[in-house]
């Protein structure tokens, strides 16, 4: 009897063992590396369950693929008639510099350059990504919070290592209204009538799924 005892307290030692071991559900890379700054910047810049502006894990999904679009266009498809610096605020073929352009305060608010140069947020960044990560990886199973952050590092690993596999919805954008533009989303603020980014960027209406993830998104007018 005292042996069949034995056994069953290994065994269960043994479970209790595996399970604080056990691989977490979620889990990013330190934000001093490219894949897991980028993927702090497309968290922290879309809604996650209970907070404003999420509707859906595909919507916020949706709206991560378009950030790194934007972030993408912003380099590589410069429209004829405007120049890089008209669009993404500096001149670089590197998505870091146009991510931490115009530092704290930048067109990506929170995400600049420390004083040697490293990849920094602002503390606020990562307390809301350290409550998610704790969220994502609480529970029995898999969730919503964890297959989100799961999504966003997975779609930054890819891009830092050869690109976006996912396509551009507004790509194949040509006219909104009455005016021509060039297709692509190339600006992202908060999905406020009053936020808009001036200038010649258009806002693309929610029939051209133009809102998602609590963000809207602008295209810019063909020159």
């Amino acid at each position: 009897m005292m042996n069949g005892f034995f056994k069953f307290g290994l065994m269960m030692l043994g479970l209790l063992a595996s399970s604080l071991t056990a691989a977490p559900f979620a889990s990013l890379p330190p934000i001093s590396s490219q894949p897991g700054y980028l993927a702090r910047l497309l968290i922290n810049e879309t809604p996650f369950p209970g907070e404003k502006g999420y509707i859906s894990v595909k919507n916020t999904q949706a709206a991560m693929v378009q950030i790194l679009w934007v972030l993408h266009g912003r380099i590589h498809h410069i429209p004829n008639g405007y120049r890089q610096e008209h669009i993404a605020a500096i001149r670089t073929t590197n998505i870091f510099d146009v991510i931490t352009a115009g530092g704290v305060r930048g067109q990506c608010d929170g995400f600049f350059r420390d004083n040697r140069e490293g990849l920094a947020a602002v503390p606020r960044v990562d307390e809301r990504i350290q409550y998610l990560l704790q969220i994502a990886n609480s529970g029995g199973r898999p969730g919503k919070f964890s297959e989100l952050v799961n999504f966003a590092q997975g779609l930054a690993s890819r891009y830092i290592d050869g690109g976006i596999r996912e396509a551009d919805r507004f790509a194949g954008i040509y006219q909104i209204r009455n005016t021509f533009v060039t297709g692509k989303g190339y600006s992202w603020m908060t999905d406020r009538d009053y936020y808009s980014p001036g200038g010649k960027f258009i806002k693309i209406p929610n029939e051209m799924s133009g809102s998602l993830g609590g963000n809207r998104f602008f295209t810019l007018e063909k020159l």
